[in-house]
């Protein structure tokens, strides 16, 4: 019902647009030139008096309903779930809400009948009197300000302030998530690191959290020595890009200055609908064809490559991001001026000078944003590594050889049921902190570089 709500406020927003924008001509007597707003700004104007508290009451009673109903539920069946413990109470109160809400529950009790009917009848009393309370405030507020609207009014004012906090609010949630986001993971990995020593997960050469059942047995309280895992990230990162970097770079080149624009409209959209390919379907790719190729060819040759392998998934991996440096450095390299290729030829320069000595060097900061993104694309990327670089945390600079990275951890830590009070699964968080340090270092340092060759012009 919450969609169906919102859409009704946002026809309600539309309605008083109209009406409030009408209602300014009718002031205006048909002249504008009157008005100290134009038409638009006190259609907005309604229509924000309109929306907004009813948008406003529609999320608190999504927030406090729930809860509320919840509570009635559990007071109206009270002698149903008397002696039950709290997991069984909740348990019993998460099926009727299943239930009540059409969906399937297995060993549906009468305890849990009952309750879902309770649940139907409270939900439906609930949205009809929501649906009032927003009908009667968004009504009173669309007719308190279509008839507030005057010649003299500066709605344009109210408008754009409303339009600028509405902004404000927008990147405010996008600061806040991040600085929660951040938080989350210092707060449980301090739990982690007053587990485990941080000198012995930062340089660690063992890396096993796997639980024991006896003390007496080799990793009984878990090995947490994360340098196979950087390491192993480093090695499939590195194969990657040294795909990804020169075939996606020398691609934009001659896509910007070498091809007809005819084969660029036909060629750059094929390479970027690599982009869209699910990261699954590389995996398979990677398991099913590039790595056994690898093994074959290295079978024929006497050489030993592991069915899994750091060189199957980095080549892979580099497939999938060359269309963000080749489609990044072409727009790029397009935006450097043409007055400055014209300059470098009346010199007397050749075309591959211009690109080397004058195009290049104006388009560097935006090659290495392209390049960084790629790598935190690479450094993120999971299922092709879980599927043809394995699990295994193996500490080698090997491309032939299985190893693993951070967040192929991370996702193994945390799958399933979890206590979130042991080492092994505090872990993850020490883990994705250290991979947003890294992230955090290779931002700095590409800005550095950025601020460093930076070629500016008119």
């Amino acid at each position: 019902m919450f969609w169906i709500f919102l859409l009704a406020i946002v026809a309600i927003a539309g309605a008083g647009y109209m009406l409030g924008s009408q209602r300014a001509l009718q002031v205006a007597d048909g002249d504008i030139s009157v008005l100290h707003s134009r038409p638009a700004y006190h259609g907005g104007y309604v229509a924000i008096l309109a929306a907004f508290p009813a948008l406003l009451l529609l999320c608190a009673w999504s927030v406090i309903s729930p809860g509320m109903i919840d509570s009635m539920v559990a007071g109206r069946i009270g002698n149903l779930i008397e002696g039950m413990s709290d997991i069984e109470r909740n348990a019993l109160l998460r099926d009727a809400r299943t239930l009540a809400l059409g969906g399937l529950v297995a060993g549906a009790t009468d305890a849990k009948t009952d309750a879902a009917e309770i649940y139907r009848s409270l939900f439906q009393s609930s949205n009809i009197f929501l649906g009032v309370l927003i009908a009667l405030l968004a009504g009173a507020g669309l007719y308190w300000a279509r008839n507030q609207v005057a010649r003299e009014q500066r709605n344009r004012q109210f408008v754009e302030r409303t339009v600028m906090v509405v902004l404000v609010a927008c990147s405010a949630v996008a600061i806040l998530t991040t600085i929660g986001i951040v938080l989350s993971l210092i707060y449980e990995s301090f739990y982690f690191f007053a587990q485990v020593n941080l000198f012995d997960f930062l340089f660690g050469l063992q890396w096993s959290p796997q639980t024991a059942l006896r003390a007496d047995q080799v990793g009984g309280t878990g090995a947490f020595g994360a340098i196979p895992l950087f390491v192993g990230t480093m090695l499939i990162t590195a194969i990657a890009i040294a795909v990804a970097a020169p075939v996606g770079l020398l691609s934009a080149i001659y896509l910007s200055d070498y091809a007809s624009s005819r084969f660029r409209a036909f060629a750059k959209p094929v390479l970027e609908i690599l982009a869209g390919i699910p990261t699954v379907v590389y995996g398979f790719f990677a398991a099913l064809t590039v790595a056994p190729f690898f093994k074959n060819t290295g079978d024929s040759i006497g050489l030993t490559i592991s069915s899994e392998s750091a060189l199957a998934a980095g080549i892979v991996m580099g497939i999938m991001i060359i269309p963000f440096v080749s489609s990044l450095s072409d727009d790029v390299i397009n935006a450097v001026p043409q007055s400055l290729r014209d300059g470098s030829a009346g010199l007397g320069a050749t075309k591959s000078e211009t690109i080397r000595k004058v195009v290049l060097p104006a388009a560097l900061p935006g090659i290495i944003s392209a390049l960084l993104l790629a790598i935190s694309r690479a450094v993120g990327e999971t299922m092709i590594v879980v599927m043809a670089a394995g699990l295994a945390a193996n500490l080698t600079i090997n491309p032939l050889e299985a190893v693993t990275t951070v967040t192929v951890q991370i996702v193994t830590l945390l799958v399933g049921d979890q206590e979130f009070d042991s080492a092994k699964t505090l872990s993850a968080f020490a883990l994705g902190l250290v991979l947003f340090c890294v992230t955090l270092a290779l931002n700095v340092v590409a800005l550095r570089v950025v601020q460093k060759y930076r070629e500016q012009y008119d």
